[in-house]
Formats: structure tokens, sequence, C-alpha cells
């Protein structure tokens, strides 16, 4: 360097004092926006709806598809009710209302789901 020369200033500056402040975003902006945190809140309520629908598919399957097997081990076969076999009674009149039911069941189980999730998308 010469010595005519001004050394060249050099600025020194705190990352705290030149960085942007951090712009809090609401989890519903996570999801409009698609990002990585949008995605683990709309894949928690996929994975709650799928949990809801398995366990109501299990109730179905240990529900209705005992009946075959509860015909096959007892003696209902030999019941009668109002000239009718009570197995046919079981399958064509009983189940509708155990449907209705588990119907219903599930239809009020996913609605709290869904409101759960929304009470924590309109959270501030």
């Amino acid at each position: 360097m010469a010595p005519d020369e001004a050394p060249s200033r050099v600025r020194i500056a705190s990352p705290h004092t030149t960085a942007r402040p951090h712009r809090r975003r609401t989890v519903e902006q996570e999801i409009d926006e698609d990002t990585a945190i949008g995605e683990v809140y709309m894949r928690s309520l996929v994975r709650s709806q799928l949990r809801l629908a398995l366990a109501v598919a299990a109730l179905l399957v240990l529900l209705v598809g005992s009946l075959p097997l509860l015909f096959v081990l007892s003696d209902l076969e030999t019941v009668t009710v109002a000239s009718v076999p009570l197995p046919w009674w079981l399958l064509g009149v009983a189940v509708y209302p155990l449907l209705f039911v588990v119907g219903w069941g599930f239809v009020r189980a996913s609605e709290r789901n869904e409101r759960a999730f929304s009470d924590l998308v309109e959270r501030p």
C-alpha cells in the first residue's frame, strides 16, 4: 500500500441488528403456502381421519363379520321368529340399525377431528 492511499473502510455489523425481523405466520398461511409445517398439519388431520376410519372398519368386521361364525357355532338356524329363521332376522333387520349407529358415531367423531383441526388453524 502506498503512503498516499488511505486504508479502505470496512464495516462490521452485528447479525442481530441487520437481520430482518421474523414475521410470525399463522397455521392457515402455512397450509395455504404449502410449506413443510403446513404439510405436517395436513398430514396430522389425514392421519387422525384414517385412524378413525380403520377403527370403524375393524368394529364393523368384528360385529357383522362374526355373525356367520355365530350361526355356524350355535343352533340359531333352528330358532324361528314369526316363521322366519333368526339368522335372517339378524342379517335382514338387526344389522341396519347397527350400521346406522356406527355410521352416526363415525360422522360425529370425524366432525370432532375436523373441528379440533379448524380450531388449531384459526388460533391467532
